[in-house]
């Protein structure tokens, strides 16, 4: 009862407001993929001393990168849509040519580009230089792109094949609680390799 309760105001917010509700949606899954990515962190930490409790400002920026993408990522799943219809007119049954061609536009033109921005706009967010983030660029892009083709496709042939077009991005970003789990660590990653760099460089 209550989910159906919870469905039915979702579909009322995105007939009034497409726009604020998906970027609230997925702003809000963003950063709990990003709470429990530093719960992990810190639960498998073996310096007990270093551990650093939970970084507001890191899920922060989590939640306004999925603010912001989200209405992009709502638009970009009505052109699939339109472009690619799953039903020829006056039949049911499910064009499987058009399903593949969804998939593969998705993951050889959005997946990329979604990645340019993850990292440009986690760098900037930070407030890292523009040789910072090009070295991000270096770092992490092809390998998030390729973990991204190896886990999304399925994901995506479902999201596609079964989801309503307003439950897209609420399915999409539920899933990516996990993929923004290990966007996070990587970013992280990425991160104290930098900091130390800079402690480093502030040494000499």
């Amino acid at each position: 009862m209550a989910t159906l309760t919870i469905t039915r105001a979702y579909q009322h917010f995105f007939d009034t407001h497409p726009n604020g509700t998906l970027a609230l949606t997925g702003g809000i899954l963003n950063a709990v993929g990003d709470i429990v990515a530093q719960v992990s962190q810190n639960a498998t930490s073996e310096d007990h001393q270093r551990r650093p409790g939970w970084d507001a400002a890191r899920t922060l920026r989590f939640f306004c990168f999925g603010c912001g993408i989200s209405p992009l990522l709502g638009r970009w799943n009505v052109f699939l849509e339109r472009r690619f219809p799953l039903c020829r007119r006056r039949s049911h049954k499910i064009n499987f040519g058009a399903l593949s061609k969804r998939v593969a536009a998705d993951q050889l033109v959005m997946a990329p580009f979604g990645l340019v921005l993850f990292i440009g706009c986690m760098g900037a967010m930070e407030g890292r230089s523009l040789d910072q983030i090009r070295e991000r660029y270096s770092d992490m892009y092809s390998t998030a792109l390729l973990t991204n083709w190896k886990v999304w496709p399925m994901a995506q042939l479902v999201n596609f094949r079964y989801m309503p077009l307003p439950f897209r991005i609420p399915f999409q970003s539920t899933c990516g609680v996990f993929w923004t789990l290990y966007l996070s660590l990587l970013n992280a990653k990425e991160d104290e390799k930098q900091q130390h760099k800079i402690a480093i460089h502030q040494r000499r």
